[in-house]
């Protein structure tokens, strides 16, 4: 995808495939901004996320992170998509002890990604015991059900001191 609006609107752009929890490939104080869109779902632990994206940040850097509100992944998801809301899980959520075997078999199969649903303790707190200073927070809408009850979506605006 970023790769097609590049071409579309001009731009030069070198993607690297890999992992968001190991920029090892990356230096230390490579970027200005890092804008880490609604991808901690498909991590299991987040927090070396945050440390990495500290690393590769200069200073005074700006890290823009989206995540989903962790009470999503409190509901069972097949009720939740006929609009019934039924607490079947806790947090953290993990597909891997959470689903049955044979649907996380299936998931496997067919090369679909594994979900994870963070606490706010890690996807907030993480970001400043990694050095961060949260200076913006904002809440949004995300498709759900259980958005008429609260914003299912999240972001922050943090920097590198």
């Amino acid at each position: 995808l970023e790769s097609m609006i590049a071409e579309r609107d001009g731009l030069t752009i070198h993607t690297v495939k890999g992992s968001m929890d190991d920029l090892s490939v990356f230096n230390d104080e490579s970027f200005d901004v890092i804008v880490h869109p609604v991808a901690n779902v498909f991590v299991e632990n987040v927090l070396p996320v945050w440390k990495e994206a500290y690393r590769v940040l200069k200073r005074n850097g700006i890290l823009i992170s989206g995540f989903v509100n962790p009470v999503v992944f409190l509901f069972d998801t097949e009720l939740e998509q006929q609009g019934v809301l039924k607490v079947k899980h806790s947090i953290p959520y993990a597909d891997p002890e959470d689903l049955p075997k044979h649907k996380v078999k299936k998931l496997i199969e067919n090369n679909e990604a594994l979900e994870f649903g963070h606490s706010l303790e890690d996807q907030i707190k993480g970001q400043i015991d990694a050095g961060f200073i949260v200076t913006g927070f904002y809440e949004d809408k995300g498709g759900f059900v259980l958005d008429q009850y609260i914003h299912t979506y999240s972001a922050t605006r943090s920097v590198k001191v």
